[in-house]
């Protein structure tokens, strides 16, 4: 056989081609149909207050939970604390400039309750008003809608109690009100929450985040119900504080349990965990009521719920965010809850974060499951994105692919939920910057902007020029 080089194997294939008067594609280039995105989807970025801002005793702001814990030897990795972060309290103006050199119609923040509420109510601090005044003004300046969240993890440490206190509740409600009054000649789109399993379960459950407690069953699952009671009181607050039209909803890392292989048994399989595996959380806040399976499996240890809790609990929502990064895999099975989930080998792939196994089909399952199992009427995407062991080089630049795959094989997998008339109206990405990643401080970094914490200076990664492309196009190759 003829010892065939590559050059002369690349003259062959488009010789081939050419003879076969086929498409003229560069070799390597997809010839599948692109992925176009609805018109008016939207694309953004997010951020959370305590992970970038920084200035963390500057301007009246109270300390929060989390100011606290990351300050406890042994809580964070190597001592990391968001003391500085990002320092975007004082370069905010840098990071809405990357988000305009992006090309985002988005940009979902958070406020940090500390720096509105020093003591979590009573008298506002002015300056810490103003600085979100400030951040908001310029988003929209550069033709960016910011959607706000007003709780992400980040509680105030003067409040009695945190939330094992059903008055944490209420004063979230207070702080939710006044917020939302002030902002909402300017924005329309808020959440109340992110995450209630991080700030409940793994703050007072497990302890491995802030306030960094181990509660037993009951005490904790009663913190768990303090979690969804502020977000209902929440949203009646800020339906009664901000103009006719504003929209309300809240980021929920649910669990997104994917049929492992894609059966009808199997997919009626993940439809009934989706239920049962989040009931604590977003079934009970969707259904208005706990599950009666959910209450039986905690007996004695269930939450007490007083009256007129579940009427604010299951406030309509106008939509669902989803934080969305990994799989969890069921099958049918025989058993009474009618599924078993697969756990995944040693082998199983996942990206920097042990935790963030790679399964982009998540994404499709986490919107189809939500959607079929509660009708809801609107879906975002509040986060996806992934951990990367990501290199600076000399000449400034980040070659991240393994993160580029990532978003790519996720955006094609939602792109599927849209084609299929599921009602995803915008996508998230986490995260704009590098950032102080909670327990595991500056170890692990999200951003599409590498950032270099001793100086602060954000070099956009190669993930942050695919995803600008992929936004300048609406569509996903």
């Amino acid at each position: 056989m003829k010892n065939i080089t590559r050059r002369d194997f690349g003259k062959s294939v488009a010789a081939a081609a050419a003879a076969a008067a086929l498409p003229k594609f560069a070799i390597g280039q997809s010839m599948a149909a692109p992925r176009q995105f609805p018109q008016g989807f939207l694309w953004g970025c997010a951020t959370a207050a305590y992970q970038i801002e920084g200035a963390a005793a500057e301007d009246g702001r109270g300390p929060s939970v989390w100011d606290i814990f990351s300050h406890t030897p042994g809580k964070t990795y190597n001592g990391d604390t968001g003391d500085v972060a990002d320092d975007s309290y004082h370069l905010y103006k840098r990071d809405v400039q990357l988000l305009h050199d992006l090309g985002v119609q988005t940009y979902r923040m958070s406020i940090s309750w500390s720096r509105v509420f020093p003591e979590g109510k009573g008298m506002p601090n002015p300056k810490g008003i103003d600085y979100y005044d400030r951040v908001v003004d310029e988003l929209l300046a550069n033709h960016i809608t910011p959607y706000i969240t007003l709780f992400h993890w980040d509680l105030p440490a003067a409040l009695p109690g945190g939330w094992q206190s059903r008055d944490t509740s209420k004063a979230f409600a207070d702080y939710a009100a006044y917020m939302t009054r002030h902002l909402g000649d300017r924005v329309r789109h808020f959440m109340t929450t992110n995450e209630f399993t991080c700030f409940t379960d793994l703050g007072y459950r497990e302890g491995r985040f802030a306030p960094g407690l181990k509660l037993a069953d009951g005490p904790a699952n009663q913190v768990r119900h303090n979690g969804i009671l502020a977000h209902g009181l929440a949203v009646q607050a800020i339906r009664a504080n901000t103009p006719a039209g504003t929209q309300v909803g809240l980021a929920e890392n649910a669990t997104v349990f994917v049929p492992v292989i894609e059966t009808p048994e199997n997919i009626e399989a993940a439809r009934r965990a989706t239920r049962l595996g989040n009931a604590p959380f977003l079934t009970a806040v969707l259904e208005g009521k706990y599950m009666d399976a959910y209450l039986r499996h905690e007996g004695a240890n269930a939450p007490q719920v007083e009256p007129g809790d579940f009427k604010a609990i299951g406030s309509p929502l106008d939509f669902v965010g989803l934080n969305i990064y990994t799989p969890t895999y069921v099958r049918a099975s025989r058993s009474a809850w009618g599924f078993e989930v697969e756990q995944p080998p040693a082998s199983y792939p996942h990206m920097a974060s042990p935790w963030l196994t790679i399964g982009p089909e998540c994404i499709y399952w986490g919107v189809r499951n939500v959607c079929d199992v509660w009708k809801v009427p609107a879906v975002y995407i509040t986060e996806n994105g992934c951990s990367s062991d990501d290199v600076l080089t000399p000449e400034g630049r980040v070659e991240d692919t393994d993160r580029v795959m990532y978003l790519r094989n996720h955006l094609a997998n939602l792109h599927r939920a849209a084609a299929e008339g599921y009602p995803v109206k915008g996508y998230f990405l986490w995260s704009l910057l590098d950032n102080f990643e909670w327990a595991d401080g500056y170890s692990k970094r999200f951003g599409i902007h590498y950032v270099d914490f001793p100086t602060e200076r954000r070099y956009p990664k190669l993930s942050a020029e695919w995803y600008r492309d992929v936004i300048a196009q609406n569509m996903v190759e």
